[in-house]
């Protein structure tokens, strides 16, 4: 190598190491990660409620990068004086985003839009819990909530479960869908359909939430109750109150 261009290589390294120098927290951070996993679609970078710790949101996923990208930290920053999680809320809003990002149009819905909560559901037809839960639709309608399901068969697409959501979607209007649901449920065996239906999208956004099973509520303000919580006991929890 000459010596001309190896003073050309020695320059432009000091430069690109002054201008990594000179990066924000969030230039290293995205630079740190697109070299680790450059398939990771960062969302929002914003400063943590700790000093020089960086919150990386990548959709419903929350780390902790500190302000120089090079160490990560997974799991819940929680205040010991007041007790108060502050990462929960941000995962919560992450979820409220994703899920109103689906209408309503393409979702089952049971009870009156001016009940006190809505709530959004997860649900496998062939599940016990959703089944169960299902059979007090009245009930949690009673306690001021609103159930709107989304599909999310366990066993993925061609199976029976995900066969009869396609079913249920397809059974006709609003109303069809919810008589198909309640039959389905129910176990008795309704019409075989196919049509333009949103259950693989449903799947993804469940996947993308990181549903590790059904029923899994979503509250109206984005907080997840993985499983089944009777109807009395769930308006006590979401009206602020223990439940217990």
């Amino acid at each position: 190598m000459n010596r001309p261009t190896q003073r050309l290589l020695i320059a432009a390294a000091l430069v690109l190491s002054s201008g990594l120098a000179l990066a924000s927290p969030e230039q290293k951070i995205r630079a740190a990660l697109k070299e680790i996993a450059p398939d990771l679609k960062v969302t929002n970078i914003q400063a943590s409620p700790i000093k020089g710790l960086y919150e990386v949101m990548a959709g419903t996923d929350l780390m902790y990068i500190t302000a120089d990208g090079r160490h990560f930290i997974s799991g819940h920053i929680v205040d010991l004086k007041t007790r108060e999680d502050l990462t929960e809320p941000r995962l919560s809003e992450a979820r409220k985003r994703l899920i109103d990002g689906i209408g309503e149009n393409e979702m089952v819905v049971f009870g009156d839009k001016d009940a006190e909560h809505t709530i959004t559901v997860f649900t496998d037809i062939e599940c016990g819990y959703c089944r169960k839960l299902h059979s007090q639709i009245a009930d949690y309608e009673k306690e001021g909530i609103r159930v709107r399901y989304l599909f999310f068969p366990r066993a993925g697409k061609g199976s029976p479960a995900y066969d009869e959501a396609v079913s249920v979607w397809c059974a006709g209007d609003d109303e069809a869908r919810r008589t198909a649901m309640t039959k389905a449920k129910a176990g008795e065996s309704i019409a075989s359909k196919t049509c333009d239906n949103p259950v693989e999208e449903h799947m993804a956004l469940g996947a993308d939430l990181g549903l590790r099973g059904t029923p899994a509520i979503i509250t109206d303000s984005g907080e997840m109750i993985p499983g089944y919580v009777e109807p009395k006991r769930l308006a006590a929890q979401l009206n602020g109150q223990s439940g217990g």
